[in-house]
């Protein structure tokens, strides 16, 4: 039976020697975060919200602006003055020209400007989490392929010891039907059942190039691209359900994000109640002007100089819109909180569910590790009289299937398991490379 083992892991060689490059985990996490788009894009979004968070933004710098104008007009005009006498000028030209640059500063605005910028340092932070978000979602993505590659290449290497075994039993049919002790049935059934292997070798190598292509898809390059990946699963057998819990409340990226946008709706309820008290703003300038006429008492003249000036305002009433603004605010208010609370408590049931699957798969492993242990031991007893011909070949074949199953249940149950551990450290905000 050692000897079919090292045939199967010869064959997991041969089969992994085809491919182009080994991928571990670290560097399919490593290029996954260098080239993924949803990544990529969050990055973009996160450079929005920290460019957008400054003084200016906020509205508390004064704006400064240059201005010109120049007016011209040609009118034929008529004039009576005072003393009677009638002036008139056809085409009397008329220019007027200013320029100058403007300042204007708001300095109070019932205190908006301030909660303006604390929201923009709210909004950047919500940038982050967000970023986190979708990096946590991409390295869970990257484990979960990885992984259910893995599984899938221990399956084909059980698959590959049956078809080892299925090609012995076809050679000692045939040599016991040329030697009389078996009729041709025994061969036909033999080379029934090597097709069989064979053909469900086949379906799990297409699954296995379907998920190959998932991986590549993932990395952001050639989906033909060649690999093999380490067919090992390690699972971590010690998480803790109160650490998990406790980490999840501070890391947890959704919920972080559910926090920011909780900050978010109290900010903007006190812009909104900002909008009761007055604007004060400052204006100031220097200015240049100059004007012509062709008829008139003065003729030319020009001026230049500084301007400046305080304006206020504020609103005595329009139409209860305050009062209405004020009333969603607080609704967006409250309807943040529902969902801060909701999102704890999602978080909480999910952490809690995955948690008792992790118990009960890992139990679950060491079962199917204690089958297997006995599917190959009645599989090499089976096989032992098998050769000497003192076993029917039903119940040869049960035992190589039974081996087959076994393995691949095994390999399934610390996939599920691995899978289990990986959700639970992305709830929690820790899932990194060990």
């Amino acid at each position: 039976m050692q000897n079919l083992y090292k045939i199967a892991f010869l064959f997991l060689v041969g089969f992994s020697a085809q491919a182009q490059e080994v991928l571990t985990l670290e560097d399919a996490v490593k290029i996954s975060l260098e080239n993924n788009y949803d990544i990529k894009i969050a990055q973009n979004n996160l450079k929005i919200d920290e460019t957008n968070n400054n003084l200016g933004t906020a509205g508390m710098l004064p704006s400064l602006t240059a201005n010109f104008t120049n007016s011209n007009s040609q009118i034929d005009t008529k004039q009576t003055q005072a003393g009677g006498a009638v002036r008139e000028l056809d085409g009397a030209k008329n220019m007027n020209l200013s320029y100058g640059v403007g300042l204007d500063w708001t300095i109070f605005d019932g205190m908006r400007m301030f909660s303006r910028r604390e929201q923009l340092k709210v909004l950047e932070e919500q940038g982050k989490s967000e970023l986190q978000s979708a990096i946590l979602t991409k390295i869970s993505d990257v484990y979960v392929t990885y992984f259910d590659l893995a599984q899938q290449q221990q399956m084909m290497a059980s698959i590959d010891t049956a078809i080892v075994i299925s090609n012995q039993r076809v050679a000692t049919a045939k040599n016991r039907f040329t030697i009389g002790k078996a009729s041709k049935l025994e061969v036909l059934n033999a080379q029934v059942d090597l097709n069989t292997d064979l053909s469900l070798l086949l379906k799990q190598k297409e699954l296995y190039r379907i998920t190959k292509i998932r991986m590549n898809e993932l990395l952001v390059r050639d989906v033909q691209t060649d690999f093999k990946v380490n067919p090992e699963i390690t699972v971590e057998q010690n998480l803790d359900f109160n650490e998990l819990k406790t980490t999840a409340e501070k890391q947890n990226p959704q919920l972080q994000a559910q926090i920011l946008t909780k900050k978010v709706a109290d900010l903007n309820f006190k812009q909104v109640k900002g909008n009761r008290y007055p604007t004060v703003r400052l204006t100031s300038g220097y200015n240049f002007t100059r004007s012509e006429a062709s008829l008139g008492f003065v003729t030319q003249s020009s001026g230049q100089g500084f301007v400046y000036g305080v304006s206020a305002s504020m609103p005595i009433f329009n139409g209860f819109t305050q009062n209405r603004n004020e009333k969603v605010a607080k609704y967006q208010v409250e309807n943040a909180s529902l969902l801060l609370e909701q999102q704890k408590l999602s978080l909480t049931s999910q952490l809690a569910t995955l948690f008792a699957s992790y118990q009960t798969n890992l139990e679950l492993v060491k079962v199917e590790e204690k089958n297997l242990e006995i599917a190959k031991q009645n599989l090499d007893i089976t096989l032992a009289k098998f050769k000497i011909g003192t076993i029917a070949t039903i119940e040869f074949r049960n035992a190589q299937q039974n081996f087959v199953e076994a393995s691949v249940r095994y390999s399934n149950a610390q996939y599920v398991t691995k899978l289990s551990e990986i959700n639970l450290k992305e709830l929690a905000g820790t899932l990194k490379l060990n």
